[in-house]
C-alpha cells in the first residue's frame, strides 16, 4: 500500500521514479534519521534528514543533507551572502512548508523554498528523504531529487568526528 502525501504526489506529477518505505517513528527515541536508517536497512549515508533553516532570520531554506552528517551552518550562511543560519522553530517550519515536524520533505512544500542538496548525498547511487510524513520515506537517486527541486549541490555538511578510544 503507496501512502500518498503532498510529496509523492508531487514526485508522480515530476515524473520522478521513487519507492516509498515505511519505517518505525519514534520521536521520543533520538535522532529520527538514525532511526529510519537502522528501520529500513539502509546506510546512514544514504538517509538524508530534512531541515529547514533561516539565514540571518529573514531567508528560508531547506536542507538535504545525510542523517550521519552535521550541517555546516556558517557554509549554509555563506551560500546565500549571510553572516549566519540557524533552525527554524518547528512550528513556524510546519506553518510554511506544510509537514509536521519529524515529516518535513523538500518535495511538494506549502511555500517552496530554495533546496541544499549536501554534496556528501551525491555520491550515493539511491538516497532515502522523507516522504511528507512521520515515518515515511522515499527512495530516488539523487540526482533525481535534485532535478525535482532544482536543488543547489554544495558542501554543506560532514560526518561527526571520529570518536578517540
Amino acid at each position: 500500500m503507496t501512502q500518498q502525501t503532498k510529496a509523492t504526489e508531487f514526485l508522480t506529477a515530476s515524473d520522478v521514479p521513487f519507492s516509498v518505505h515505511h519505517y518505525e517513528y519514534a520521536p521520543g527515541g533520538g535522532l529520527i534519521g538514525m532511526q529510519a536508517a537502522s528501520s529500513i536497512g539502509a546506510n546512514p549515508a544514504c538517509v538524508l534528514k530534512t531541515l529547514v533553516v533561516e539565514v540571518d532570520r529573514t531567508t528560508p531554506v531547506c536542507l538535504v543533507v545525510p542523517a550521519d552528517h552535521r550541517v555546516n551552518f556558517k557554509a549554509v550562511a555563506a551560500l546565500f551572502g549571510g553572516r549566519n543560519a540557524r533552525m527554524m522553530p518547528p512550528e513556524k517550519s510546519a506553518a510554511l512548508t506544510g509537514f509536521r515536524s519529524g515529516g518535513t520533505s523538500p518535495f511538494g512544500q506549502a511555500n517552496p523554498m530554495p533546496v541544499v542538496l549536501s554534496a556528501a548525498a551525491m555520491a550515493q547511487p539511491t538516497v532515502y528523504i522523507n516522504a511528507g510524513d512521520q515515518g515515511l520515506v522515499v527512495s530516488l537517486a539523487p540526482a533525481d531529487a535534485q532535478k525535482a527541486v532544482a536543488a543547489e549541490v554544495a558542501d554543506i555538511s560532514a560526518p561527526p568526528p571520529a570518536s578517540k578510544g
